[in-house]
């Protein structure tokens, strides 16, 4: 009956493609088993894809996007993929903000600027910063926790054989690169991460705030900026980068002693240009829900001697076993913890796999070149909707 349930709410909020229409067969748009979310196997302009997502909080705060074909408004344009993981902390709005406007601003830019570039990147995350703001301060009389609600972005686009990637907080994207004389994998990871457990990010903030001697506060031996947020960079956190927010009726927790005079967080992404290489084979984007539990080599070994077909799914497994090996219980008992509880546990976790063809790259036409447009769990909002829909969790998985 329950799985009935969900396949219904499936049918009616589906992700659509830009065309409007609904991808054809049970597939189309991922599974759902319990908690987790997958797509296991699909095909972009770039090469293949898998995609999977698990949920641990009682709202899911990791949202995600893949999108390949015309990454512009107009015809002819820059053809490629998008790659999104949007890491949210404090509750969902900010991630599904980003999900909802991040990708539109960048084919904005890109039709006006007619190609894929660092600015036209940067200009999109701008635009997304500047609409959460708006957004908060519509919302902010009757929500005021609206400025405590954030999220990290990780971002790649792939486009002329290049592959960027933009960043803030602390998510991650890692190239596997072949190494052809010995036939091993090697991880080269393509972002730097924002958290002030990395002592560069500390000195970083140290320099832009040299008269606040707490500027990073080791609490709980946990680094963190003023003794709140881990992260030195993000969208949202409204409440750390406008004084005018950081006051009642805002939570008190949240409330700083002394007002600032420069944003004490930053929105500005750190943007890298990757020229892809035969030797490269895929690359991983994910929320640090997989990072804290298999190192990047680990990562890129494990897709690399696995079936393409659920990679994502199996770093997911692996990640959540690793989980529960750290607790001392079995991956079973791991599995049957409904969310929300499940924090105490894991994170929510996302993984997108991209394979990378050149081949598929090196093509002039792609006018054969499938489009996709497909959001991770598999669940999307009214317009308009800033509580996430959740449906009843089923405990039977099999993931």
């Amino acid at each position: 009956m329950l799985a009935a349930v969900m396949d219904y709410f499936s049918s009616c909020w589906g992700p659509r493609s830009r065309a409007g229409h609904r991808g054809k067969g049970s597939d189309a748009a991922g599974r759902k088993e319990g908690l987790l979310w997958y797509k296991d196997a699909g095909q972009l302009a770039t090469g293949e894809f898998s995609m999977a997502v698990v949920q641990a909080n009682q709202l899911l705060e990791d949202q995600s996007q893949v999108e390949s074909g015309s990454l512009s408004l107009g015809e002819p344009g820059p053809q490629g993929t998008f790659v999104g993981v949007y890491d949210g902390h404090g509750g969902p709005e900010t991630s599904r903000f980003i999900n909802d406007h991040l990708f539109n601003h960048l084919r904005k830019f890109a039709t006006e600027h007619k190609c894929i570039s660092v600015d036209v990147i940067r200009k999109a995350f701008q635009a997304t910063e500047e609409g959460f703001l708006s957004l908060v301060s519509r919302e902010w009389s009757l929500k005021p926790q609206i400025a405590s609600v954030g999220s990290c972005c990780l971002v790649g686009v792939i486009c002329s054989g290049t592959l960027y990637v933009a960043n803030l907080g602390d998510s991650r994207a890692v190239l596997g690169r072949l190494v052809k004389a010995t036939g091993e994998v090697v991880a080269m990871q393509l972002s730097s991460e924002h958290n002030a457990c990395n002592e560069e990010v500390r000195q970083e903030l140290r320099l832009a705030h040299p008269d606040d001697p707490q500027i990073v506060v080791l609490k709980h031996n946990v680094w963190r900026v003023k003794g709140l947020i881990q992260i030195s960079r993000s969208i949202g956190d409204v409440y750390l980068k406008r004084p005018e927010y950081n006051r009642e009726p805002l939570h008190s927790k949240f409330r700083l002693r002394e007002t600032f005079q420069r944003p004490i967080l930053s929105s500005d992404p750190q943007i890298t240009e990757h020229r892809i290489q035969p030797n490269d084979q895929f690359a991983i984007f994910a929320s640090d829900g997989l990072w804290e539990h298999l190192s990047n080599q680990e990562a890129v070994e494990l897709v690399q001697n696995s079936p393409r077909n659920g990679i994502a799914r199996r770093l997911v497994k692996v990640a959540m076993q690793e989980a529960a090996k750290k607790r001392e219980m079995r991956y079973s008992d791991l599995k049957k913890i409904d969310r929300g509880v499940r924090r105490h546990f894991h994170d929510d976790i996302t993984v997108i796999v991209v394979f990378l063809d050149s081949n598929a790259m090196s093509k002039a036409s792609w006018s054969k070149s499938p489009s996709v447009s497909l959001r991770g769990g598999g669940v999307t909002l009214p317009a308009k909707s800033l509580a996430p829909f959740s449906a009843p969790a089923q405990l039977n998985s099999t993931y």
